[in-house]
């Protein structure tokens, strides 16, 4: 077993790393603050090739493979949580799906400016009765001719605000047991019909751009189609489990964040004469979050290479986005509770950090679902 990264691995986490600490970084606290999608700082990510990361170059992508792209989301994520969030949902659910099941026609013309940074894609399933029951999704699309007629809301869409096209998950039928089939359509922003709310007052990741979407009679060809049009719920399983790699990442990242201003404070923080980071108290808080966040990491890794290696990957994308997203929440409250007082104060940053590792909790599957997951994968 190895455990060390490739020098190309190496390369694109510190290349990442450079451009998110000196780029993102300084901006988190105002973009939390004001509630604003770093536009400038994608554009430049899309020039570093960071947007097309795990796809071949053909489509415009560099090439790189999972865990590369793993390594990415946390740099980004240890910098600004919220940008972290939409880099991870403008590839593994705004891109990916396309690439994984699109037609050969669909992904030309598509991907490469998904790819390039020229556009962003969303990912169109949760429903305000269908969360956690995807199976609940209540849109439909009915064939009209030679389009599909749409109708239906999507809510906390990531990137839907900024996206070009959204992949849409929505009924088409009814199979013999009457269960629905799901299909999953790729839908232009800009089509007759389609209206996008951004008006959600969240409690983190406030940078991440989240919208309500309405569809109401929206048109489209049948060959936007995505893959097999009874595939859809199948389909968007497969994608959930990529993303929660990715997930998983940018609890990493954000726990991260977290340590190093928890570390650094101690070692500052005089109390009684000392630092603070003497006193086998707050020995012990680091000790467990130093721990906390290490499993996580090779959790995450081990994930990306399975699913790199063309394994199975289902159950352990489940632990890692589990055990990663939960870690996070308790490594952030934990350098809050290391900060006192300090910690309770936005100009500190730690604070932004406990709100942004909550949502990850929920977001791509609630903690509670990954626990089903693993369950149904240990065959109970």
């Amino acid at each position: 077993m190895n455990f060390e990264l490739t020098k190309e691995q190496r390369m694109i986490r510190n290349l990442v790393r450079d451009f998110a600490q000196k780029e993102l970084a300084p901006l988190a606290e105002r973009l939390d603050d004001e509630a604003e999608f770093p536009a400038e700082q994608f554009a430049q990510m899309g020039e570093l090739g960071l947007l097309g990361l795990p796809f071949p170059e053909q489509y415009g992508g560099a090439g790189a493979d999972t865990i590369s792209y793993a390594l990415a989301v946390e740099e980004i994520g240890r910098a600004c949580g919220g940008t972290g969030l939409s880099y991870a949902a403008a590839v593994s659910l705004g891109a990916s799906p396309i690439y994984y099941f699109g037609t050969e026609e669909q992904k030309k013309k598509y991907l490469p400016p998904l790819a390039k940074g020229e556009a962003f894609g969303a990912f169109g399933l949760t429903e305000p009765n269908a969360g956690s029951d995807a199976g609940g999704t209540q849109t439909t699309a009915v064939l009209d001719g030679e389009e599909y007629v749409i109708n239906g809301e999507k809510c906390w869409i990531t990137n839907a605000g900024i996206a070009e096209i959204i992949t849409i998950t929505a009924v088409t039928a009814r199979d013999v047991q009457g269960r629905k089939v799901i299909s999953a359509f790729i839908v232009p922003t800009d089509q007759k019909g389609v209206t996008i709310r951004c008006q959600y007052k969240k409690m983190g990741v406030r940078a991440s751009n989240t919208c309500q979407v309405l569809l109401e009679d929206v048109r489209v060809p049948k060959e936007n189609v995505l893959g097999d049009p009874a595939g859809g719920f199948k389909q968007f399983l497969l994608t959930l489990d990529g993303g929660r790699i990715s997930i998983g990442a940018l609890a990493v990242g954000i726990a991260q964040a977290a340590f190093d201003k928890a570390l650094a404070y101690a070692k500052e923080r005089k109390q009684f004469g000392k630092a603070i980071s003497s006193f086998q108290a707050i020995q012990f808080k680091l000790a467990d979050m130093a721990l906390d966040i290490e499993l996580a990491r090779n959790m995450v890794l081990k994930a990306a290479w399975l699913k790199d290696e063309g394994k199975p990957f289902a159950k352990e994308a489940a632990f890692a986005k589990l055990f990663a997203s939960e870690a996070a929440t308790r490594v952030c409250n934990q350098a809050l509770q290391i900060h006192g007082g300090y910690g309770y104060m936005r100009e500190y940053g730690v604070e932004r950090m406990l709100r942004d590792a909550k949502l990850l909790e929920i977001g791509e599957g609630t903690s509670e679902i990954q626990r089903l997951v693993i369950a149904r994968k240990l065959g109970c």
